[in-house]
């Protein structure tokens, strides 16, 4: 089965979401089983590209993560995914349907667009 996730790229100067093609050996019944199966594709796909030598980063794309003030590496959460979704860390849709309960069965179709938004913490205080 065939899911597009809406991507964007971290420090990347245009303000685009691309939809990148993920293709699962059978159609997730649930949000824990879409959360871990997605972690799975992404850790598979950065071991590829690490051996292919693709992880490190270009000094285009170091440029590009200084200007947000933030330069990192693909971050890949392993198990701690659904943990974070129960924490509030991030949110995912299902189309513009937000996914809330982890075990309530998920009715996906071929070429479904999903979103995972990782949501950030502010800190500081007022002046």
């Amino acid at each position: 089965m065939v899911l597009y996730m809406n991507m964007k790229q971290l420090g990347k100067r245009r303000n685009t979401v691309d939809q990148v093609p993920f293709t699962y050996a059978a159609a997730p019944g649930s949000l824990r089983e879409l959360i871990a199966e997605t972690v799975k594709l992404c850790v598979s796909r950065y071991i590829e590209a690490m051996n292919r030598g693709e992880a490190v980063l270009s000094n285009a794309q170091i440029d590009d993560m200084a200007q947000i003030g933030k330069i990192a590496f693909g971050i890949v959460y392993g198990e701690k995914a659904v943990l974070g979704f129960q924490d509030g860390l991030f949110r995912v849709f299902l189309g513009d349907t937000e996914l809330t309960e982890l075990d309530e069965k998920l009715e996906l179709q071929e070429g479904d667009t999903v979103t995972f938004i990782r949501l950030t913490m502010l800190a500081g205080r007022m002046w």
